[in-house]
C-alpha cells in the first residue's frame, strides 16, 4: 500500500510538472508578477516526457489498485477498510486532477480576461504592422499572455503571438505607441524580443 501511494505521489508531481511552464503565466497574472511568467520555459523540451511518465506511474497505480488480492489462508488478518488515500476512489481523484494539469495548455485563454477596446483610427497611414522574434513561448498559455499584456498599450489594433513560429505580428497606430514601448512590454512578463521587423 505504501508503495502505492509513492506512485500516486509520483504521478501528481509529474503532472503538475509537465503542465508548469503552461501554468506560470496565469498564476503571474492572477498574482500580478508578470515577470515570472517564462521561469519555466526551460521545462517545455521535456514535456512529452513528462505526460508519458505521469501516465505510466498512474497506470500501474491503477494496475496495482485492480489486481486481484491473493486469499490469505490465516484467520488472524481481518479485512480493514482501506485509508482513504489508499482507495480507488482518492486514486481516481488523483487520475482526473492529473488529466486537467496535462490538458492546462487547452483551455489556459479562458483564464485571461478580454482585452478588446475600440479602436478609433484617425488615419490609416499611422497603422505600422512589425512582428518580433520572441524567445521564452512554450504554449497556448504563453501566447494569450503577451496578447494580453501589449493590448492593454494605447494604439494597439491587433496583437497575434505564436509560440509555434516564437513571433508576434502587432499592429499598432505610430502616432500613439512605438516599437520600443512594445518591446518593453513584452520583456516585462518575462519573454525576450530577439529581433523585430517591419512587414
Amino acid at each position: 500500500m505504501k508503495n502505492n501511494n509513492k506512485l500516486i505521489g509520483t504521478g501528481i508531481i509529474t503532472a503538475i510538472t509537465a503542465s508548469l511552464c503552461c501554468v506560470t503565466p496565469v498564476l503571474a497574472l492572477i498574482a500580478g508578477t508578470s515577470g515570472i511568467a517564462s521561469t519555466f520555459s526551460w521545462l517545455e523540451p521535456f514535456r512529452p516526457y513528462l505526460i508519458g511518465l505521469t501516465i505510466l506511474v498512474l497506470g500501474f497505480a491503477w494496475y496495482q489498485k485492480l489486481k486481484t488480492q491473493k486469499e490469505i489462508d490465516c484467520e488472524c488478518e481481518t479485512d480493514e477498510k482501506p485509508k482513504f488515500t489508499q482507495s480507488k476512489t482518492f486514486l481516481g481523484i488523483i487520475t482526473a486532477f492529473a488529466i486537467v494539469m496535462l490538458a492546462f495548455p487547452y483551455y489556459s485563454g479562458i483564464f485571461y480576461p478580454d482585452t478588446e477596446k475600440q479602436i478609433i483610427v484617425v488615419d490609416k497611414s499611422d497603422i505600422k504592422t512589425t512582428e518580433f522574434k520572441i524567445s521564452g513561448m512554450t504554449c497556448a498559455s504563453c501566447e494569450e499572455h503577451i496578447n494580453h499584456e501589449v493590448n492593454k498599450l494605447n494604439g494597439i489594433v491587433n496583437s497575434k503571438a505564436s509560440y509555434k513560429n516564437g513571433n508576434a505580428i502587432i499592429e499598432f497606430d505610430k502616432t500613439k505607441t512605438n516599437e520600443k514601448e512594445i518591446e518593453k512590454a513584452i520583456n516585462a512578463i518575462g519573454y525576450k524580443v530577439t529581433d523585430k521587423k517591419e512587414n
